[in-house]
């Protein structure tokens, strides 16, 4: 009896452990199922995300004035890798991205802890002792001259040094410091060889700085100027004449291109064009909404030296 009895009970037992068994592998199955769920599912979002992100991309290369050249092309990629052609989208966006969130920091140039002093709106404007018209020139011998004659003597002066030199109304100073109360940094795009390196110009006091966007983006406000272009307004009253000499520095761009610098500033703040205005207003206020291609474009369209001179730039 008492073997019996084991042995109904190790039976029992075996029973017992077969229910266990066939519960937990129901419940491995069924885990298991949903996991093949789930993992089906995920796929089809992966699947419907990439193809919405394709669309999406699709849709914004369009948008690119180069996009009919190149449409061959990205069908062809599009289609034998669509990993690698949402790879190289997905790169774009990072780029583009980081553009934006350096853009942010290009308009401010200056921390708000480091901040310049305030600019002024006219010919008033308080100028810093270093920055007098007589301590580049003898102001004693051309107070007799008139205006003509002391704009003749001030460029010929400066034509055989590495600088550039301009000369402009008190009027028409008064309206480019003006704007630059509101628009105090900006981004101008100089052309090179291989294209445009973008630079950046920021007003302070009588004078303007420039440093290439690159060398900003590397040493913040402590980036070297490649351009300073300082006012002199000391004949603003008696001779309705106010003058500029811009010192450049030669390894990074050479006298013609400091002109062009100096022209297409004269273009933004000196003229009343709406477009160029609008783009100053963009990068100030809407700085998401400003494109760097709308400065090339618009650079491609006007000419430097007759809208110039318009501007009062010589």
């Amino acid at each position: 009896m008492a073997h019996c009895g084991t042995q109904f009970q190790y039976g029992g037992i075996l029973s017992k452990m077969k229910v266990a068994l066939f519960h937990v592998g129901r419940k491995l199955n069924l885990i298991n199922g949903v996991k093949n769920i789930i993992l089906v599912q995920r796929l089809k979002r992966s699947i419907m995300t990439s193809q919405t992100n394709m669309e999406k991309a699709l849709d914004e290369l369009k948008l690119n004035p180069y996009f009919e050249k190149y449409a061959k092309k990205i069908s062809k990629l599009q289609e034998t890798s669509p990993e690698e052609f949402l790879s190289k989208i997905e790169a774009k966006e990072r780029e583009a991205k980081a553009k934006k969130e350096a853009l942010a920091q290009e308009r401010k140039f200056q921390p708000a802890s480091r901040a310049k002093p305030t600019l002024g709106g006219s010919v008033e404007v308080s100028q810093e002792k270093e920055h007098r018209l007589s301590d580049v020139m003898k102001v004693e011998l051309i107070e007799n001259k008139t205006r003509d004659e002391i704009i003749n003597i001030w460029h010929e002066y400066h034509r055989q040094k590495d600088c550039i030199s301009g000369a402009m109304t008190a009027t028409q100073f008064d309206k480019l410091f003006k704007l630059a109360k509101e628009y105090p940094t900006f981004l101008l795009p100089l052309p090179r060889s291989q294209g445009y390196e973008f630079i950046m110009s920021q007003f302070h006091g009588t004078k303007i700085h420039m440093t290439p966007l690159l060398w900003y983006q590397v040493h913040k406000e402590n980036a070297p100027e490649c351009l300073s272009m300082t006012h002199y307004i000391e004949l603003a009253q008696s001779k309705d004449l106010v003058l500029m000499r811009g010192e450049f520095d030669t390894k990074s761009i050479n006298a013609q291109e400091a002109q062009c610098l100096a022209n297409e500033l004269q273009l933004y703040y000196s003229t009343d064009n709406p477009q160029r205005l609008k783009l100053l207003e963009k990068f100030t206020k809407t700085p998401d909404d400003f494109k760097y291609m709308d400065l090339i474009t618009n650079l491609e369209t006007i000419s430097l030296i007759s809208d110039a001179k318009v501007a009062g730039t010589s």
